[in-house]
Parts: C-alpha cells; structure tokens; sequence
C-alpha cells in the first residue's frame, strides 16, 4: 500500500477516465442514459449515486481505514443522516459539549422522533457506564471537543461499547484522518464536516460518513438516498482538490496553533489556554498516545481584565467568523455564536463563559498572527 501522503494525492481511480487527465471528470449530470431497457447500470441517478462523489468517497474510506463512506450535503446532513439507522425508543450518549448544531439536532428533532439521549463528559468512563440503559444503543462523542478541546480517550470508550454491545460514533473534524483514525482505536462510525480541513478554503459545506463495516454502510447509504441530502459533484470535485493539500495545510497550521497556545500560557491575559498541545493540559497525554498531531484550534479563556467582545472586533487578520478549517485565521465567542443553542445554564455548567474565545489558526506567518493578537489585546484591555 502507498503511504498516506501520495494516498491524499491520487485517491483510488474509478477507471472511469478514458481521455487521460490527471484530475477525476466532474459529472455535473442528474441522470445517465441506459444502454438498453434490461440493462443492469452502475449509474442511472445521481442522488443515488455519481462517479465524481464515489471518487471522493472512496478516498475518504481509505484514508479512514474504512469499508465505505459516504459524502453527505452538510455535516449536519452527515451526522442526521448516521442518527436515522436508530429506531424510536432507542437510547444514545452523547459527549456533553457537542457542537452547538449538533445539539439543536438531537434535541430539537431526534428527541422529537422517539430517540433519548443523556450528555455524559466522555473522558469519565464511569460516568459513561453509568449512563449505559437497557435501550443504549450508541456513544457518540468529539475526539477534540469544539469549543474546550476536550480529549476522549478513543480506545477505552470503544473498548467499553464493545462490552455493552453499542456503537461507537466519533466526530473526527477537527483531527481528520491525517491526524487520527478513530476506526482502527476501534470506532464504528466516524462523522466529518467536509466544510472545514477536508475542503479547507471555506468554499464549500459539505459532510462524510465513514463506516467501519459494509453492514452499516449499507445502512448510511440507504440514509443518504433515501433522505436525498447529497453532495454535489461540483462540491464534491472541491473537496478532493482540499484533500490533496491537507497534510501540508494541518502541518503549518498545527505550529501556528502551538505558537499561539505557547504565547497564552506565558502571558497574564489569558486564565486558561484550551490546547492538547501544551505539556500541561489535562487531556496532553491522551491526545499524545492516539493523534499525530493537536490540531489548529483552540480556545481561551481571557482574563478579567481584557473586554472579550472588544479582542475579537480589534483583531485584523483574524477574520470574526464561525466555522474553522480555512487557510485563513477565525475568530469567534462561543457564547453568543457557536454555541448560542446551548441554554445559558448548559452553557456556563460546561465552560463556555463570556470571556471564552475560541481561535481557528490558517497559513498566515506566526509573526503576523502573533502581532495582531497582541495589538488586539492591548485595545481590549480595561
């Protein structure tokens, strides 16, 4: 097998070129003509199936260590899509600092439909366990949660699910492949936004499920057919493009991201630096045992006297938006953004206060970034 990095370049051919470009064709077609009328035809409508999406798909499942993927209109749509192969009655739990999205889905939908779910911090497996009912059918989680960056230890709650006969799903976003592959620590499914490092140009939303086995894969196909929430080929043609870069991308923005936590941790303006990263991080050794790297995000708490709103409306090369992954820098306050679905109580129970901060580092110089944080702090500052 090639090594990882030609893998993000070349994918897995589809045989389906016959003219000799290096670039995969995009299929902008909704249907496909058939030879005869009892032919038997790979393609025939491109909800169900498109040769553009496929090439993306099986890139992903193979960079994922996966039997199947499946590219999905949003990562919303992809992580809807994985929770319809529940029945009503069933019963789920959930990391207890989700995306704000992913939240509003659960409890504003899911729970409307017959699911239940308990928010459990996955890192405590005896919390976990404890929250296991007779109905339990799966665990779902962050690998990095967004936006405290929170590190649950992969293998021991796979190594749990197995012993209580549940599925382990992991939202694997801000990692990607390129820095961890939860399927082979023992997760059956794994969620990510396409929007953010995969694409990485925010161009594009996008969402992909990954499946450890065909079994369930058939399971996310017929999800992602029936409810019709696909990728489009143009969308799909951008992610792969994303995908070529990504290992030079997450590098560069990996040692931006350590600089700026390594800046925090030394300077009196922060309270709390949220980063895998630094030695002294409660979650250092997890996330060192079971990643290749820390990623480009993290959050800070700012200290009393720096006015929270006013840092993120100073900062210039730090664009004040949601989202992450691009190769520009964002930032953003949970509080009033992100994570806004949250009930205030939830909110400031888990950590995300007014003075949180969450920063998505991109390419720029260290130099730069580091300058516009520090002319931001002192115009912040009371």
């Amino acid at each position: 097998m090639t090594k990882f990095n030609t893998r993000l370049v070349h994918g897995t051919p589809l045989n389906d070129n016959n003219t000799g470009a290096i670039n995969p064709p995009v299929y902008t077609t909704s249907t496909f003509e058939f030879p005869n009328a009892e032919s038997d035809v790979r393609w025939d409508y491109s909800r169900s199936g498109n040769p553009t999406r496929e090439f993306l798909e099986k890139q992903v499942a193979d960079l994922e260590e996966g039997a199947a993927a499946f590219a999905f209109s949003s990562g919303l749509a992809a992580i809807h899509g994985t929770l319809t192969i529940f029945a009503p009655g069933d019963h789920i739990i959930v990391g207890d600092t989700v995306y704000g999205g992913t939240w509003r889905l659960i409890n504003g939908y899911f729970a409307k439909h017959g699911l239940s779910f308990t928010a459990v911090d996955t890192r405590d497996l005896a919390a976990v366990e404890a929250a296991i009912q007779p109905n339990t059918k799966a665990i779902y989680f962050e690998t990095f949660t967004n936006p405290l960056l929170h590190v649950t230890d992969v293998r021991k709650i796979a190594a749990l699910a197995k012993k209580h006969d549940l599925l382990t799903i992991v939202d694997n976003t801000f990692l990607t492949p390129y820095l961890q592959q939860p399927l082979t620590l023992g997760a059956d499914i794994v969620l990510h936004s396409a929007t953010k490092y995969l694409g990485g140009h925010s161009d594009l939303v996008a969402g992909i499920v990954v499946t450890k086995t065909a079994e369930l894969g058939a399971q996310i196909y017929f999800a992602q057919n029936g409810l019709g929430g696909v990728l489009s080929p143009r969308d799909a043609e951008l992610v792969r493009r994303g995908i070529e870069t990504l290992a030079v991308r997450m590098d560069r923005e990996d040692a931006n991201a350590q600089a700026i936590a390594e800046f925090f941790h030394d300077s009196e303006t922060a309270t709390v630096v949220h980063y895998p990263g630094l030695p002294d991080d409660p979650d250092h050794a997890v996330a060192a045992s079971e990643t290749n790297g820390y990623g480009a995000v993290l959050s800070v708490e700012l200290a009393p006297s720096i006015d929270a709103s006013r840092f993120v409306d100073e900062l210039k090369l730090f664009r004040l938006a949601v989202s992450l992954g691009s190769v520009s820098s964002l930032a953003e306050l949970p509080y009033t953004m992100t994570h806004a679905e949250l009930p205030v109580a939830d909110r400031l129970a888990v950590g995300i206060t007014p003075q949180l901060v969450r920063l998505a580092v991109g390419l720029e110089d260290i130099e730069d970034l580091l300058g516009d944080i520090k002319q931001a702090l002192a115009k912040a500052t009371k």
